[in-house]
């Protein structure tokens, strides 16, 4: 990551001086500044209605930070899944649900207190439909790999720490448009469902295929070589 760069965050109002310690704690990551290295997801993020909003750009010098790359290649797509189910608040639809959330949260969970930044994928609606599919067994971990790059996901950076807030500077804002914005999110939202319903879930399952059940029958750990076949997936920034 180079040292200085540029971040946008997507709100309804100017935000001049971020605060630390304030946010929702059931966001994806937890309490934190979310912020993208995109602007237009930004002024996507930045619209929940046709009201529209801003796209506040910072710059951040990430010299002597610490950075969870959940996206990197030290951590893998069930790493990402148990800091969502260890943030997000939702109700199991099954017991398998639950015991998937429980035993992920044990074994595949990182300390996210030990970094200043997380930076990894974004689950807007659809993309937690897909995981809550992979938690029930629906779905195998391939095809939930396959089924997070549909449309776009984006990668979000979350400001942890209070270091990582002092080395934000408020550069100026954008105003998103509401009219132009709001309808892109929805179209992102409703493209990544509808590629899932006719080729994400539907993906023809292998011989080879990793299940959730097979995860908790098999006691398997973040070493295991069997989570490492065919589960990477990338974002298009």
């Amino acid at each position: 990551m180079p040292e200085i760069i540029t971040l946008y965050h997507g709100s309804t109002r100017r935000i001049e001086k971020p605060e630390f310690g304030k946010g929702n704690p059931s966001n994806d990551y937890g309490i934190g500044f979310y912020c993208t290295e995109n602007l237009e997801l930004a002024k996507e993020w930045a619209c929940n209605s046709q009201k529209g909003g801003f796209a506040n750009a910072y710059s951040l010098d990430t010299s002597d930070i610490a950075v969870l790359e959940l996206a990197g290649s030290k951590y893998g797509i069930l790493d990402w899944l148990a800091v969502l189910i260890n943030n997000r608040v939702f109700d199991t639809t099954s017991q398998m649900a639950a015991e998937a959330k429980e035993y992920l949260s044990e074994h595949f969970l990182p300390d996210v207190r030990a970094f200043d930044i997380v930076r990894g994928y974004r689950a807007d609606d659809s993309y937690f439909t897909f995981a809550m599919d992979f938690l029930s067994s629906t779905i195998s971990l391939r095809q939930l790999s396959h089924a997070m790059s549909l449309g776009s996901l984006g990668e979000q950076l979350v400001l942890k720490s209070s270091k990582a807030f002092k080395k934000l500077s408020f550069v100026g804002s954008e105003t998103a448009d509401g009219a132009i914005y709001f309808a892109k999110r929805q179209n992102r939202d409703k493209e990544a469902r509808e590629q899932y319903l006719k080729r994400g879930r539907k993906t023809a399952r292998r011989s080879d295929d990793i299940f959730m059940i097979d995860i908790l029958r098999e006691e398997m750990t973040r070493s295991d070589a069997r989570l490492q076949q065919d589960i990477s997936f990338s974002c298009s920034k």
